[in-house]
């Protein structure tokens, strides 16, 4: 990619308004995403004309979050209160109902176009000094429809202060396939832990998968009201895979890199126009981890790390890969 002037930035990006601003389309084959510049979100990705994750309307913003990345950390900080040094940091609360700072501080900011082409664009955003948060970082997102028709994710943050900050990374895409009947699918996901959470899903345990959250087999998700986060993934070849599949054979997969060492599942009942929506969200750390320490990372001064994930479609009848 290269660095692109404002002036007929993509011929791609959406010349009408839309409530989750510039919209960058990317095609390759019979591939096509699309991006926001909102939260540098995925709006949508699809195969064949086979839609593969849940999208929304110009004039909304993503329902449940869908598709947006989520930086400096992913899911909830209990309170929104946590400790640096022995002070008390305080985060705005944005999940007022369970009194949490939820999904970081970038999910509302629109990100800067950096890089494009055909097949990819990668977007930025800086996160300043505030309070609760008094560390200068900037979260790169770079999507791509790679040669095997993929839509393959990097997400790199750099830190710009001069002191080592704390972070978690994450995703939030809800998977579909096409217009399958949600409840008929069945989703697989290879992990042998569950965080135990309380009423408000802040995690103060752990334990080994059970019926409500074992999918290692597969579950129906007519089966399934959960919201729950899993470790302890079975990684093949550096990636962990999570698949959502109907009986036809056809499947939809997304898959997260060693980096990422948790998923969360969120089975919706109210996304707008479905029955049920699917979020399968890779993560470097599950909730409340700026208090529990649980896979939080500290970036030192002048440096950057990155994680990756992807999705891939199968067709029914298709060889397994």
């Amino acid at each position: 990619m290269t660095a692109s002037s404002e002036q007929g930035t993509s011929a791609a990006a959406s010349a009408r308004p839309c409530a989750t601003g510039r919209q960058y389309e990317l095609r390759r084959g019979d591939a096509v995403a699309v991006v926001t510049e909102l939260a540098a979100g995925l709006r949508s990705f699809s195969r064949g004309g086979v839609l593969l994750t849940e999208t929304y309307g110009d004039d909304e913003i993503s329902p449940g979050g869908a598709g947006i990345t989520l930086a400096p950390w992913a899911n909830r900080v209990e309170d929104g209160q946590w400790f640096l040094d022995g002070r008390k940091q305080q985060l705005d609360i944005t999940e007022v109902s369970r009194n949490n700072a939820s999904h970081g501080l970038l999910r509302n900011t629109g990100y800067a176009l950096v890089g494009e082409s055909q097949h990819a664009v990668a977007l930025e955003a800086t996160v300043f000094p505030q309070h609760g948060y008094p560390f200068l970082v900037r979260h790169r997102v770079e999507y791509r429809l790679s040669d095997d028709l993929g839509l393959h994710v990097r997400q790199t943050l750099s830190n710009d202060g001069t002191a080592a900050a704390p972070f978690v990374l994450g995703a939030h895409p809800y998977l579909r396939l096409g217009d399958a009947p949600v409840e008929e699918l069945q989703l697989t996901v290879a992990a042998e832990t569950r965080l135990v959470t309380d009423e408000r899903l802040i995690p103060r345990s752990s334990a080994p998968v059970d019926s409500d959250a074992d999918f290692r087999s597969g579950r129906l998700i007519a089966e399934l009201a959960v919201d729950v986060a899993l470790t302890d993934l079975h990684y093949d070849a550096g990636k962990a895979r999570h698949i959502l599949a109907a009986s036809d054979g056809s499947q939809v997969s997304l898959w997260q890199d060693e980096a990422c060492r948790y998923v969360h599942i969120y089975v919706s009942t109210v996304y707008p126009g479905r029955t049920r929506a699917v979020a399968v969200e890779p993560m470097t750390g599950p909730a409340n981890a700026f208090n529990s320490g649980d896979g939080l990372r500290w970036l030192p001064s002048g440096e950057s790390f990155s994680m990756e994930w992807g999705i891939d479609y199968r067709p029914g009848g298709a060889p397994q890969q």
